[in-house]
């Protein structure tokens, strides 16, 4: 079986095509894995409304009507999981707003610090890895599953600093990783040759010719592949090349958290999604994260006729109704972006012969807080969408009073790191993975 590099010398084409050849299957000499597990982790902030998220009773969801924020996800019912009473039991230093999206992924404490916030001491950065870069490190330990990316971080109005709100990935202890919520930038990072958004020079035109001499060189199968991902590079340059967004948004002074391209959030989001959806096709990656603004998140969606920040409506009391309706709006436009990631990737052929991407990837959607106005960090709201975990899906589940490190743990294990017995904070992960999860 021939490399890649070795096909591009024989037929003396530039190396510039190689991110279009990563997944094909004829050139996969130490990837011969019949099935691609991947995960995707979506954070949205602030909590949501209970009574509109959680399903009334557990079990399958059979022909129930899913609650007003998983209504996005009726088409997918039957792919759909949720997991009730897993709480996060981290304590230590920190508001819950900071322990929160800090601890999220990974189930540690927040180190002593200096960014102090609500009426909480003070804190720092997480004091462990989170549990998508464990897995990160677990794959891209092996060859078979290395991929050219361990992870790719996508955000979406993720404010221009860093403090404990802002990040929810961790490398290692201290060691927070930005996402990246250009999507420019993330293009540029991904194909390169990114000449300026106001005159984009397509990617493949510098390489049309290369990529038709590899073509003629290739399986019909591995041209098919070639081509759909040709396909999806083109449809995103189109983009690009018609929304121009700015590149930097500074924060208002008089709203933090606000960032200038308020109003491009539903642009900006469906840009990053189809640029996951790219990468996972091109196998360039795994293990990919999509962060929603910040914990402490405000903002204003006004494409759904709300004027009011976010984490300011979160504040209002459940007895405000007007508060409680544009929560649940608020919440179900995430759901719904959750839901456009699910279809897109249930419609993309899994490069690997084996069904479509969703077939083969898990998508975790969690928020810092199972409730605003409480800040409680019981009830997480956590929600599994595909079948790469190989889960019973369609069901509603509950776990009273589970610590969440057990269901990181779980994650852990349904990608293959099944040698790994703890995660985060020891002391939560006595019972192990969450059981249950497989009928």
């Amino acid at each position: 079986m021939i490399s890649r590099r070795e096909l591009l010398r024989r037929l003396g084409v530039g190396s510039t095509v190689l991110p279009f050849l990563t997944n094909l299957p004829s050139m996969a000499l130490a990837n011969p894995a019949p099935s691609k597990r991947r995960l995707i982790v979506i954070f949205s902030p602030d909590g949501v409304v209970r009574k509109n998220f959680w399903p009334q009773e557990s079990g399958p969801f059979g022909d129930r009507e899913l609650p007003a924020i998983l209504q996005p996800f009726a088409s997918f019912k039957d792919k759909l999981l949720t997991l009730k009473g897993v709480h996060d039991k981290v304590q230590g230093d920190g508001d819950r707003h900071m322990r929160g999206i800090g601890c999220l992924l990974t189930g540690r404490e927040l180190y002593p610090g200096n960014v102090q916030g609500g009426s909480d001491t003070p804190a720092g950065w997480s004091s462990g890895l989170s549990i998508d870069q464990e897995i990160k490190n677990f794959l891209q330990s092996q060859p078979e599953t290395a991929t050219r990316f361990g992870s790719l971080e996508f955000g979406v109005l993720v404010p221009n600093k860093a403090d404990t709100w802002t990040r929810m990935i961790y490398a290692g202890p201290n060691k927070p990783i930005a996402p990246i919520d250009d999507p420019y930038q993330m293009f540029h990072k991904l194909y390169g040759q990114v000449k300026d958004r106001e005159s984009l020079a397509s990617v493949l035109d510098d390489v049309r010719e290369d990529l038709a001499k590899v073509a003629a060189a290739l399986p019909t199968e591995d041209r098919r592949i070639l081509e759909e991902h040709a396909t999806l590079v083109r449809e995103f340059e189109k983009d690009l090349s018609t929304n121009h967004l700015p590149l930097t948004h500074a924060i208002p002074l008089l709203e933090p958290g606000v960032v200038d391209q308020n109003d491009q959030m539903p642009q900006i989001s469906r840009m990053q999604i189809e640029l996951i959806v790219a990468s996972l096709a091109a196998d360039f990656t795994r293990v990919a994260s999509l962060q929603y603004t910040n914990s402490v998140g405000q903002p204003h969606m006004k494409w759904l006729g709300i004027d009011e920040g976010q984490h300011d409506l979160s504040h209002e009391p459940n007895t405000n109704a007007d508060a409680q309706e544009k929560l649940t709006k608020i919440n179900a436009w995430y759901a719904g972006e959750v839901a456009h990631l699910t279809k897109r990737l249930a419609e993309t052929p899994d490069p690997g012969g084996n069904g479509s991407l969703l077939d083969q990837t898990t998508i975790l959607w969690a928020n810092e807080l199972g409730e605003g106005n409480s800040h409680s960090l019981d009830d997480i709201p956590w929600v599994l969408l595909g079948n790469g975990a190989g889960f019973t899906m369609g069901r509603a589940l509950e776990f009273p009073g589970t610590p969440h490190n057990r269901l990181l743990l779980t994650l852990a294990h349904a990608m293959g790191h099944t040698d790994l017995k703890r995660f985060g904070n020891p002391d939560y992960c006595g019972d192990g993975p969450l059981t249950g999860l497989i009928s």
